[in-house]
């Protein structure tokens, strides 16, 4: 998914800028460009480097990455107990130095009770305790399995050590036998609590947590066969890492299995490690390649072959999203997806026989989003289901043999999410924002259809909600921010939405942001014309002149993964935007067509077959409105920029309307669509071969010739999802028309470009002192 995601920590820096120029003149411009340079950096250099302890209102490159300033509060992680009556949450023990207790809480009367000590999680012969990255508790509450010792696997960290503790006696024992430190993953407890299950070296393991036998279930993992955890391509787009689950009565394990011997390799250059080059290698299969072959089968703990079900003759070409136990112990449920992700079969397999039959299927002439809210009721004769089959994204209750459908939310009305069904109780708890696609509020359903739809969240209380409900729907961990207001966190009790106690209000950051002088902000909606209105926000400098002129920077995204105009706390972008407005920036987000939007299904799928061509045409119609209706924006004066979709976003608009956009600053972009990975690209673009055109068309290296602005290109070397195989031969193709522009590669940062010392700092003092070079403001030497 071609997102920002949180990368590492790691670096060593390095700055490789390309200017490329005409020989005719070349000294002569190169002495005005180093002139340029040294006087923009005297003029602004204290809007990037200033430190803290200056100025409280004023915000710089360093106060908002590299200071304590900003820091959010959080609260947790917490986990609710089965039953929804109480939870549990780390806390900083008072008796050991960086040890933490875990500490269960009653909801309604906040009655605390330590469960775990911080000393009881000291391993025989060690001083310290575990640090917890991660924790689960039996279902019968008696042992606590702890996640410790954990290194990242791509996104997350997801590979570490698991020890098993046992409150009532104080027993705590390391998982895994011989197994290599940090090289377990996904461990979970067995219903009953007497067994643990765990990933290994591509193999799954059985653990007794009383003698810690161990049963290997599988014995063919290898570099190209995966069992229980997924391949790359499955881990980003379908986010699918922990691969096995366990069955209800605690007798069986079903899993999924990945052959990736036939994918073709891509290889990634680490230079800055060692002495020599390393290289890492891995199967990721482009758009129009080969895809892993896989399947799904059921094995018994006590060992023995596994059972596989044969959903298609063509494993490679279709995909299994998501499987689950069909809420009893003799059937699993599985999503199954044709490769063009245009049909969606809901199966049921059966455990013992090894028989499957087809229980409904979703089609859409688009393409479908998987879907993560199937739950059952009724004793397993019901589940819950999201379909856009009238054109709206609803929640349906799906008899189990899928003969009958009935709608449970109103037409006309979007869901984005569920959120809980609570079972004994019989409603529905979803996700909405039936009149404004920048909020988000929560809604109850009668899970038999009757009565209308019921709003929980307070009428009063607009911004982004979102909410952690207990197994009882009861209670909720509420979470809600505004675009200028960072999170607070609540208890609250359901359905009256009542709050019992505030978790974090982030009080300090609040009276942070007191101080800061931030200019004039509002959300707005844009007529481009033919009856389409674009969701907006604007930020406006401090000392805002409405008879001034402007430069405007459009902050883009505008790929169906993601929504940029949400009314939410936008962080650390939030507050560089702000700096950017104290500096004189007028700064713009524009929701294009084809976003995620709770709009319809025909606006976020009028795209398909053309990504990059539509939501450019929208954003360039909705910079000439802007224009058009606030005299304060410069037409001279329009930037744009972001980050992966939106990079390519970027690269599209500065390429195809050179005269509207005069400076683009594009991260970790995709320059032709083609190469990006099977799942993402091909779900809205189809095969390439079956639309070459499209790709040609929504591939910004096609029109690279006609770049006639100021450009600035950034992206890390070690980006194992955006290629920087994308910046190089988009490089080549500038350099190929006599293109002039900058460079910035990261060596060996990833996507998010955060790892290491003062990467973060290094990049946006960067972004900064090229806007101030070529779009500069009148308060940092512009006109």
């Amino acid at each position: 998914m071609r997102r920002r995601t949180g990368d590492g920590r790691k670096e060593r820096e390095a700055l490789t800028e390309i200017t490329l120029m005409k020989k005719d003149g070349f000294m002569t411009r190169r002495l005005g460009l180093l002139l340029l340079c040294v006087i923009v950096m005297l003029g602004a250099g204290g809007a990037v480097s200033a430190g803290p302890g200056d100025d409280p209102s004023l915000l710089t490159v360093k106060r908002i990455f590299d200071s304590d300033d900003f820091n959010g509060e959080s609260f947790g992680p917490a986990r609710w107990l089965e039953d929804g009556s109480r939870y549990t949450t780390l806390e900083d023990s008072n008796d050991i130095d960086k040890g933490r207790d875990i500490v269960r809480y009653e909801p309604r009367t906040g009655q605390r009770e330590v469960l775990v000590w911080a000393e009881q999680l000291v391993p025989k012969g060690q001083s310290e305790p575990l640090k917890i990255d991660g924790y689960t508790w039996s279902d019968d509450g008696t042992r606590l399995l702890i996640f410790t010792n954990s290194q990242r696997v791509w996104r997350t960290n997801t590979r570490g050590d698991y020890w098993v503790l046992t409150p009532a006696n104080g027993r705590l024992r390391k998982l895994g036998g011989d197994a290599a430190a940090s090289s377990l993953m996904f461990a979970k407890f067995s219903p009953n609590g007497r067994k643990v299950a765990y990933v290994r070296q591509n193999n799954l393991y059985v653990q007794n947590v009383g003698d810690l036998e161990i049963t290997q279930l599988t014995h063919d993992g290898s570099e190209t066969i995966i069992n229980g955890t997924s391949d790359w391509v499955y881990e980003e787009e379908f986010s699918l890492r922990d691969g096995f689950r366990w069955s209800p009565n605690g007798k069986w394990i079903a899993y999924w299995q990945f052959d990736t011997s036939a994918v073709p390799m891509f290889h990634m250059i680490d230079n800055t490690s060692s002495l020599y080059p390393e290289i890492t290698t891995f199967a990721y299969p482009k758009a129009g390649q080969t895809n892993s072959a896989c399947r799904v089968g059921v094995v018994h703990v006590e060992g023995g072959s596994t059972r596989w079900f044969e959903l298609s003759d063509d494993p490679r070409n279709h995909y299994i999203p998501k499987m689950e136990w069909a809420d009893n112990s003799k059937e699993i449920v599985v999503q199954h997806l044709n490769r063009l992700q245009n049909r969606n079969e809901v199966i049921l397999a059966n455990v013992r026989k090894g028989t499957s039959r087809t229980v409904m299927t979703e089609r859409d002439a688009a393409w479908l989003d998987v879907t993560d809210c199937l739950t059952w009721f009724d004793e397993g004769s019901r589940f819950t289901w999201l379909s856009e089959r009238d054109g709206w994204r609803r929640l349906y209750a799906i008899s189990r043999s899928g003969r009958k459908a009935t709608p449970l939310t109103p037409p006309a009305c979007d869901v984005v999410d569920l959120a809980c069904v609570d079972k004994e109780g019989g409603w529905a708890y979803y996700m909405a924002s039936p009149e404004d696609p920048t909020q988000r509020y929560l809604y109850r359903v009668a899970l038999d259809g009757t009565g209308s739809a019921e709003r929980i969240t307070p009428e009063d209380r607009p911004g982004m909600h979102s909410y952690d409900i207990s197994p009882d729907a009861k209670w909720a961990f509420h979470t809600v921010s505004s675009f200028g207001g960072p999170p607070v966190i609540s208890l609250v009790s359901l359905p009256d939405h009542q709050t019992v106690r505030v978790l974090a209000d982030n009080a300090k950051l609040r009276q942070t942001m007191a101080e800061v002088k931030t200019g004039p902000t509002e959300f707005f909606r844009v007529d481009i014309g033919d009856g389409v209105e674009l969701d907006a926000w604007c930020i406006r400098p401090p000392q805002f002149d409405p008879n001034g002129r402007y430069p405007t920077l459009f902050h883009v995204y505008g790929e169906p993964a993601g929504q940029t105009v949400l009314d939410r706390w936008g962080g650390k972008g939030y507050l560089w935007h702000q700096m950017l407005a104290q500096q004189g920036y007028v700064v713009v987000s524009v929701d294009n067509r084809g976003t995620p939007a709770p709009r319809g299904r025909q606006w976020r799928k009028c795209v398909y077959r053309q990504i990059g061509v539509l939501a450019s045409a929208d954003q360039a119609a909705a910079v000439r409105r802007v224009i058009e209706t606030r005299p304060y924006v410069d037409p001279n004066a329009i930037g744009v920029w972001d980050w992966s979709g939106g990079g390519s976003m970027s690269l599209n608009a500065i390429f195809r309307y050179p005269d509207l956009y005069r400076t683009a600053m594009a991260i970790a972009f995709v320059s032709d669509l083609r190469l990006y990975d099977t799942i993402y690209q091909e779900r809205y673009m189809g095969l390439p071969d079956d639309n070459a055109e499209g790709y040609r068309n929504g591939s910004p290296i096609t029109f690279a010739g006609q770049l006639e602005g100021n450009l600035l290109l950034v992206h890390g070397t070690a980006d194992d999802n955006v290629h920087y195989q994308s910046c190089e031969v988009l490089v080549n193709k500038l350099i190929e028309h006599d293109k002039r522009f900058t460079m910035m590669a990261y060596p060996n940062r990833t996507h998010g470009i955060r790892e290491g010392t003062n990467t973060t700092v290094h990049l946006y003092s960067l972004l900064t002192r090229y806007l101030q070079e070529n779009l500069p403001s009148s308060q940092n030497g512009g006109d």
